[in-house]
C-alpha cells in the first residue's frame, strides 16, 4: 500500500472514531458496539505504530473520551483520568503480565512478589469527587481525561454519595456512577408512558441522568456509585496500595464494590475472571469485565504509562452482550394465551458464548417504534436469561431492498382470524383449539418455574403432539404411559421410564407452582405466590371473588378479574376435574393474613444484625402486612440499624426517617 493511501486510511479512521467518541460520550447515543469501537481503535494504533511518521498528539489513540460539552462548566482534573487498554482473551492478560515483569526486572525488582488486584469493571460513567476537610466541594466527569464537566450539584443528588466524610485535608475519590437494572427498567417504563425515547442500556441511562443541566432530574433517577480509587490526596490520606486505598474509601462510608480480590498468582487472576464471567448475570447492575491492576502504588509508579493508558493495569472484557447482525425474516410465534408475537430470524451471532439466531420483537408497536425492517442490520442483546431482543435498527446501512413487516390476517398455526383488542398492543388468535396454543400451554405447564417436570421440554412435547393425539391439555400428561413414549420415533425404554417417573413425581406440587403452571393471563411467579399464600388451597381459589382478591397487596383489579374469570369458565372447571382424577393434588399451605400491625409501613434494614438475619427480619415485616426496601427514601417509615451500618444510616438521618435498633424492632414485633 502506498504512503498516501496509508495516510488517507489513518485520517479516515481518526474521523470515524471521533464521530463515535462524540456520540458515546456527549450524546449517549452510540451506533456501534464497544467491541466494534475497540476494533477501530486497535486498527488505528497498529497503522500508527507501523507508520510513526503519521503519529500525532491529537490522534484518538492519544486521548481519553471526548471534550466536555459546552453546556457545562469545565472541571480541570488534578491528575489525568486515564482510560484502560483492553484484553479480549486471557492470552492478552498473559501478555500484559509479561510486560509488567519485564519492566520490573529491568529495574531489578523481585517479580515473584507481584500482587494483582482484580475488580469488577462497572458499566457506568467515571466521575471525580473532591472533598476538602471532609466536605464534598466539587465533582466532575472524566471528559477527555484532562478536563471534564462540572456536575457538583448532580452528584450531591445521588443518595449513596456522602456529603461529609471523616477524612481531613484534600481527598479526591474516583468512581463509576451506574444505574441498577431495576431502576433502568422503571425509568424506561416511565419514559414510554410520556412518549419519550427509551435509553438503549443502563450505561447510557446513567450518563444521561448524571449529565443533566437540571440537578433535580438527576435526583429522581436512583443512580448509585462504586468508588474504585483515589486521585490527588494530602499526605496524611495516602496509602501504599490499591487495596489499602479501597479500605480508606470504605471507612469514609463511600460505596465500593466489595467483590475485589488481591491475587498472588496469574492462576488466581484467571479463577477470578472465570468466576465472575458466570456470576455477573446474578448481579443487579451491569459489569462488562474485570480490571486487573498491580496492587502496589510504588510499583505502579515504576511501571508507568503509555499514551492514554497506564501500563500497570488492563481491562479484561467479557464476551459481548450485544452484537450486530441482519434480520433475515420476521415470523409469528403463537403463545399459550393466543397472543401473536413477532420474532426476528437473524444471521447467527455469538452472545455470552451462545449462538443466537432468533430475537423477540414483542409486538407491532415495538417494531414500528424501533423501525425494524426485514433485511435491516440491527444491534441485538441478551438480557439476562431470556430470549435475546433487538435493541435498535441501523437505518444508515439500508440499501433499498429492506421491507416492512405486515401482521397477517390469519393465525399462521391454524388459519383462524386474528383480532386486536382496542386497549392492547397485542394481536390474538381466538381459536381455543389452535394447536400452537395447546403446545405452548403444555410447555409452560412443564417448565422449570411451573411444575418443573424433568426431561419434558418443548421438543418432546411437540413430538408427542405431532405423532399422537394424546395431548390436548396439560392434564393429559398424567395419563401418558411408558408404552406411549416408546412408540415415538427415537425414544428408548430407559428414557421413557425416566420421563413417566418425572411426570408422576410432579403430582403434588406447591400451590404457588400449580397456580403459575395453569398459565392464567397476567399471573406471574410473584403474583402466584401472593395468591397461594392468601387462599391456602386450590379449592378456596376456585370460589374466591375478584373483590376479595384485590385485598392482596400488589394484586390489582386486572389480575383479580382475570383470575375470577378463569375459574368461572367451564373449560377451567373441566381441566381441574381432570387433574384431580389423575391424582394431581397441589399441596395446601398456611394462609398468611392480609394486613397486620405493620400494614402500610415500610422498613429498611442496614448493617449486621445479631439475633436474626436481614432476610428473617424482612420476612417478619411481610408477615405483619408491612413492606421492605433496599434503599432509604421519604416513603421509608423505619430504618432498623445493625452494626457497621453504611450510607443508608446517613441517608435516614438526612431525611429524618425514624431509626430503631434491632432490639426495638423485635420488641415492636412482640407488641
Amino acid at each position: 500500500m502506498s504512503s498516501n493511501k496509508i495516510k488517507q486510511q489513518i485520517e479516515e479512521l481518526r474521523r470515524e472514531i471521533e464521530v463515535h467518541n462524540r456520540l458515546y460520550y456527549q450524546e449517549q447515543s452510540p451506533i456501534i458496539t464497544d467491541q466494534q469501537y475497540d476494533k477501530l481503535l486497535r486498527e488505528l494504533a497498529r497503522l500508527e505504530d507501523e507508520n510513526p511518521e503519521y503519529k500525532t498528539l491529537f490522534s484518538p489513540t492519544m486521548k481519553v473520551g471526548a471534550k466536555p460539552a459546552k453546556e457545562f462548566k469545565n472541571f480541570p482534573h488534578t491528575t489525568q483520568m486515564l482510560s484502560l487498554n483492553n484484553a479480549f482473551s486471557f492470552s492478552e492478560v498473559e501478555d500484559f503480565n509479561r510486560r509488567v515483569i519485564k519492566v520490573l526486572e529491568e529495574n531489578e525488582h523481585n517479580t515473584e512478589d507481584i500482587e494483582y488486584i482484580c475488580e469488577l469493571k462497572i458499566d457506568g460513567l467515571s466521575v471525580a469527587i473532591i472533598y476538602e476537610d471532609g466536605i464534598l466541594k466539587r465533582a466532575g466527569t472524566r471528559g477527555d481525561g484532562t478536563t471534564g464537566e462540572e456536575i457538583t450539584q448532580n452528584v450531591l443528588n445521588i443518595a449513596p454519595i456522602p456529603h461529609k466524610i471523616n477524612t481531613t485535608g484534600f481527598f479526591e475519590v474516583r468512581g463509576e456512577v451506574y444505574l441498577p437494572y431495576a431502576s433502568f427498567e422503571q425509568l424506561n417504563i416511565e419514559r414510554e408512558k410520556l412518549g419519550q425515547p427509551l435509553f438503549a442500556n443502563p450505561r447510557n441511562a446513567a450518563s444521561g441522568s448524571l449529565r443533566q443541566l437540571n440537578a433535580e432530574v438527576t435526583k429522581t433517577r436512583n443512580l448509585n456509585i462504586f468508588a474504585y480509587g483515589i486521585g490527588k490526596v494530602d499526605e496524611e490520606n495516602m496509602s501504599s496500595s490499591q487495596s489499602a486505598a479501597l479500605e480508606i474509601i470504605r471507612k469514609n462510608n463511600i460505596p465500593i464494590n466489595e467483590n475485589y480480590k488481591v491475587c498472588k498468582t496469574l492462576e488466581e487472576v484467571k479463577e477470578y475472571i472465570d468466576k465472575w464471567d458466570i456470576l455477573r448475570h446474578e448481579l443487579p447492575y451491569g459489569t462488562d469485565g474485570v480490571v486487573i491492576k498491580v496492587n502496589s502504588f510504588s510499583l505502579q509508579k515504576e511501571i508507568g504509562f503509555v499514551a492514554r493508558a497506564p501500563r500497570f493495569a488492563i481491562a479484561y472484557k467479557f464476551a459481548p452482550e450485544e452484537a450486530e447482525t441482519v434480520v433475515k425474516d420476521i415470523k409469528i410465534q403463537v403463545g399459550r394465551t393466543g397472543a401473536l408475537t413477532p420474532v426476528a430470524e437473524m444471521d447467527p451471532v455469538i452472545l455470552s458464548s451462545t449462538k443466537v439466531s432468533r430475537a423477540t420483537l414483542h409486538n407491532m408497536d415495538e417494531i414500528e417504534r424501533k423501525d425494524i425492517r426485514i433485511g435491516d442490520r440491527v444491534i441485538v442483546r441478551k438480557a439476562g436469561e431470556i430470549i435475546p431482543e433487538i435493541v435498535r435498527s441501523l437505518p444508515e446501512f439500508r440499501q433499498g431492498q429492506e421491507r416492512n413487516f405486515i401482521m397477517p390476517d390469519e393465525c399462521p398455526a391454524c388459519s383462524a382470524k386474528i383480532y386486536k383488542p382496542e386497549d392492547e398492543v397485542a394481536y390474538y388468535c381466538i381459536n381455543p383449539y389452535c394447536k400452537a396454543q395447546k403446545l405452548e400451554r403444555i410447555v409452560h405447564f412443564a417448565s422449570r418455574d411451573a411444575m418443573d417436570i424433568d426431561g419434558l421440554g418443548p421438543r418432546i412435547i411437540e413430538q408427542i403432539m405431532e405423532e399422537t393425539e394424546l395431548l390436548n391439555d396439560p392434564a393429559d400428561l398424567y395419563k401418558l404411559t411408558i408404552n406411549d413414549i416408546i412408540m415415538l420415533d427415537r425414544q428408548a425404554q430407559k428414557s421413557a421410564e425416566n420421563l413417566i417417573n418425572a411426570i408422576d413425581l410432579s403430582k403434588n406440587p406447591e400451590l404457588k407452582r400449580f397456580i403459575f403452571a395453569l398459565g392464567i393471563r397476567n399471573v406471574g411467579k410473584e403474583s402466584a405466590e401472593l395468591i397461594a399464600n392468601y387462599v391456602g388451597s386450590i379449592e378456596v381459589l376456585e370460589q374466591i371473588s375478584a373483590d376479595e382478591l384485590e385485598n392482596i397487596d400488589s394484586i390489582g383489579k386486572i389480575i383479580a378479574k382475570t383470575i375470577s374469570e378463569y375459574f368461572a369458565l367451564s373449560e377451567s372447571k373441566e381441566l381441574l376435574k381432570k387433574f384431580a382424577e389423575f391424582g394431581v393434588i397441589p399441596k395446601s399451605c398456611e394462609r398468611k393474613k392480609v394486613g397486620g400491625k405493620l400494614t402500610n409501613l415500610t422498613f429498611v434494614f442496614t448493617g449486621t444484625l445479631s439475633s436474626i438475619t436481614r432476610s428473617e427480619g424482612e420476612e417478619m415485616v411481610k408477615n405483619e402486612g408491612g413492606k421492605t426496601s433496599g434503599s432509604v427514601s421519604k416513603k421509608t417509615n423505619f430504618v432498623v440499624l445493625g452494626t457497621d451500618a453504611g450510607s443508608k444510616h446517613q441517608k435516614a438521618v438526612e431525611l429524618g426517617v425514624k431509626i430503631i435498633s434491632e432490639e426495638e424492632f423485635l420488641e415492636m414485633m412482640k407488641g
